[in-house]
């Protein structure tokens, strides 16, 4: 309400009807369908000392991995527990103890931290996709594709946010998930393949690792095993693209002119705990004279 009057727009024109009215003093233009960021905005400019947080602050990070709850329309909005917990429409309020490093700005919105916010969610999210976030959180991005070139956070940093905030509800979890944690995995998928490969009893693989095949060519499978020269790639919808399928041949036939096996992983292999996907990678290495213990 202050900004707009600040901006010229007149009192007759807030009481408007084509405006939708979220919570006390926030007015909105009807029928549009705001990003979480905009929606979050407001509410933390109007509740003193408050920082979009939870599954808000997981949307707006735009984090990998499955969190109950982020299909909810309401606002997360923390404040410090020195404060009254924030109480309004639309909201779902939250208080803690907040260190300044762990409130950040994003286009104009206080959040949460990545790894505050990894945190925070951890409390309704299983260890496996804590995993998933904290692979994201720790991986080295790629500049030339992504704009930046250190990890958002390392393992480190995640394990200085658990000892500042001992006690906190779903910190055993967290600290459970970052001991499954790697650095090296590009996707959520990868992560939990490589996980699904582990509690079967299967070798940890190399991860993102660039390889030299016989042939002269590098390689970065997803998944690999370089003594039994085995690759594993998992394929997405974009792998369903002519120019894709066009450089998955390639691939495959440079693997295949290196002597490797070359494993292809798609959502369906995924279903059930990667159950496909499992006996797919053990047999290959059981052909390549691994012995299950």
């Amino acid at each position: 309400m202050r900004e707009a009057a600040e901006a010229g727009v007149s009192r007759r024109r807030l009481k408007h009807q084509s405006l939708h009215i979220p919570s006390r003093g926030i007015r909105l233009p009807s029928g549009q369908a705001a990003e979480v960021k905009l929606q979050a905005r407001p509410l933390t400019l109007v509740t003193q000392f408050s920082a979009a947080s939870h599954a808000t602050a997981f949307l707006i990070w735009d984090f990998p991995g499955f969190l109950p709850g982020t299909d909810d329309p309401r606002i997360h909005i923390s404040r410090p527990d020195s404060m009254a917990i924030p109480r309004r429409r639309e909201v779902i309020g939250h208080v803690g103890q907040f260190f300044a490093d762990e409130i950040t700005r994003v286009d104009g919105v206080l959040v949460t931290t990545r790894t505050r916010t990894w945190l925070d969610c951890a409390r309704k999210m299983s260890i496996d996709e804590l995993t998933v976030v904290a692979d994201h959180l720790v991986r080295h991005p790629r500049p030339a594709f992504e704009g930046r070139a250190e990890p958002y956070a390392s393992p480190g940093e995640l394990a200085e946010m658990l000892d500042r905030h001992k006690g906190t509800p779903g910190i055993r979890k967290a600290r459970l998930a970052l001991q499954q944690a790697r650095i090296g995995a590009d996707s959520a998928p990868e992560t939990r393949l490589r996980l699904a490969l582990c509690r079967a009893g299967v070798p940890e693989p190399e991860l993102n690792v660039p390889t030299v095949l016989r042939s002269g060519v590098v390689r970065q499978p997803d998944v690999a095993y370089p003594e039994h020269r085995i690759a594993v790639e998992y394929e997405g919808a974009v792998h369903s693209e002519a120019a894709q399928i066009i450089r998955d041949i390639a691939r495959e036939e440079d693997f295949s002119n290196a002597g490797w096996i070359l494993l292809r992983i798609s959502k369906r292999h995924m279903e059930n705990d990667a159950r496909a996907a499992v006996d797919k990678v053990r047999a290959a290495l059981i052909s390549r004279g691994w012995q299950p213990n």
